[in-house]
């Protein structure tokens, strides 16, 4: 028999935590786990400190770790999961082995502790269980008694590394080709290939966290983001964008290059500054630029010509928090045109909370965002509130919203609904089940609506976090590493 549990991102988005276990013979039993993240947002109401992020189910049976990618809401609890005692490997892409240890530093200095030497104790370990997996080969994960398991990892498109999983797992009773889809990416986007279907899927474990609506095709996010720069350009006001460091930071300075290039030499455009403002964004932007076999044709095409899409003459990175705080006053004491891209995506945290009480009561300025901001988060309310005039809560303290906000939909890292559908359109044979995960009730219940239109006969929504009876007491992570 085999049986999928859900850990996470089944009452909402983030939170991805997906169990796949092979029940074989006399009770044996052998399993894994698919990524393991954090919550966010109002996700996190509950289980937001170190603490009460203990994982809390059994991990006896389980014999791996596959991570599709490195945003903080798919690995953030791995640090968690080695104190629950997992001592089986991280199976990740080569780019995501990285990549890994850079995140997973940068979540333990705000989450966890500022000690570093108890911070490199806990990357050391991550570090010695990372096995990278190459795109599009067969990786046995075990074969014993409880029958055999082996994962293919295919390009997800998300962000740089992405994958889904497929898995091709065997019983005494059965075989099964079962796929999780982790975050599929737009297609179009920059710098990467778009996903492609799997061969096979019995069993379908997909995200649908756009499963309610479409983005804008290439050529109109792309029109629009030079229109918000534009704005810039005509009042001397700054644009920020919230980002987050992997992905959309990369993308964006992808286009910028582009839009920059095509102006030629109108003046204009070479006054626009282009800031990064984030030690995190910089880091993993120069391992995008070592990254570049990863890249798709036109990215690689631009350096054949002598461009450098994610290092041009007009970005400027801070590192210092000092250079973070004289910025900041520069910007909202001048009027010179400048877009800063900054952390966190969903205004959460971060260098971006600065600007945004900087700035956010100055009409001149504009805020654009390109990716999901979930309920509960400062992100969510300036969208909501931001074009009403209305106001925001930051750091304790209310800031009236007089920016102009813009979302360009296009630039989320992820697919959006008619892309998910033509994912699932394209495999050989409609998978015998479907589990939407990873979305809003409405973006989930949309997507359960077209998939059965689309002929799909089992489309099921878990709508809770599963609590396995016979866990173990939760060890409290800190607890746990301060006792080696």
């Amino acid at each position: 028999m085999l049986t999928i549990t859900h850990h996470g991102a089944v009452t909402g988005v983030t939170g991805s935590c997906h169990e796949l276990i092979l029940h074989g013979p006399g009770g044996a039993k052998g399993g894994m786990l698919v990524d393991c993240g954090i919550f966010q947002g109002s996700e996190a109401a509950g289980r937001s400190n170190a603490d009460e992020l203990a994982v809390d189910f059994p991990l006896a049976h389980i014999r791996a770790l596959i991570v599709t990618h490195v945003h903080i809401d798919h690995v953030g609890r791995i640090p968690h999961l080695l104190a629950a005692g997992f001592d089986g490997p991280i199976l990740c892409s080569p780019p995501s082995a990285l990549m890994l240890p850079e995140i997973l530093e940068d979540a333990l200095k705000i989450g966890f502790t500022r000690d570093t030497r108890l911070i490199e104790r806990v990357l050391d370990r991550i570090r010695a269980r990372i096995v990278p997996v190459p795109f599009g080969q067969w990786h046995t994960v075990f074969n014993d008694g409880a029958g055999r398991l082996a994962i293919r990892l295919q390009r997800a498109g998300h962000i740089l590394g992405s994958a889904y999983v497929e898995c091709d797992a065997t019983t005494v009773a059965e075989r099964e080709r079962i796929v999780f889809s982790g975050d599929l990416g737009a297609p179009d986007s920059p710098l990467l290939p778009e996903p492609r279907p799997p061969e096979r899927a019995d069993r379908l474990v997909i995200e649908a966290t756009y499963g309610d609506r479409n983005h804008e095709d290439r050529a109109t996010r792309r029109h629009r983001l030079q229109a918000v720069l534009e704005h810039a350009l005509a009042d001397g006001g700054t644009v920020l964008i919230p980002a987050f460091a992997i992905g959309r930071t990369q993308e964006l300075l992808y286009e910028i290059e582009g839009i920059i290039f095509e102006a030629g030499d109108d003046p204009r455009w070479k006054e626009l500054d282009i800031v990064v403002d984030s030690p995190l964004a910089a880091e993993f932007t120069r391992l995008y630029r070592n990254l570049k076999p990863y890249w798709d044709e036109e990215a690689t095409a631009r350096v054949r010509q002598g461009r450098h899409p994610l290092s041009f003459d007009q970005l400027l990175v801070l590192d210092r928090h000092e250079d973070h705080l004289k910025a900041v006053d520069y910007l909202t004491r001048t009027g010179h045109p400048c877009v800063v891209i900054a952390g966190s995506g969903m205004c959460a945290g971060g260098r971006v909370v600065n600007y945004l009480k900087a700035m956010l009561g100055d009409a001149r300025n504009d805020v654009l965002f390109v990716g999901y901001q979930a309920a509960g988060t400062p992100g969510r309310d300036i969208l909501t509130f931001g074009p009403r005039g209305g106001w925001v809560m930051l750091d304790g303290e209310r800031h009236p919203i007089r920016a102009q906000i813009h979302q360009v939909g296009g630039y989320s890292a992820h697919a959006g609904q008619a892309d998910l559908l033509r994912f699932v359109a394209g495999i050989p044979e409609m998978p015998a089940e479907i589990r939407i995960v990873h979305g809003d009730d409405e973006a989930k219940a949309a997507l359960k609506k077209k998939l059965e239109e689309a002929g799909a006969t089992c489309v099921l929504v878990p709508n809770s976090t599963a609590i396995a009876a016979s866990a173990a007491p939760a060890v409290p992570m800190i607890a746990s590493w301060q006792q080696e």
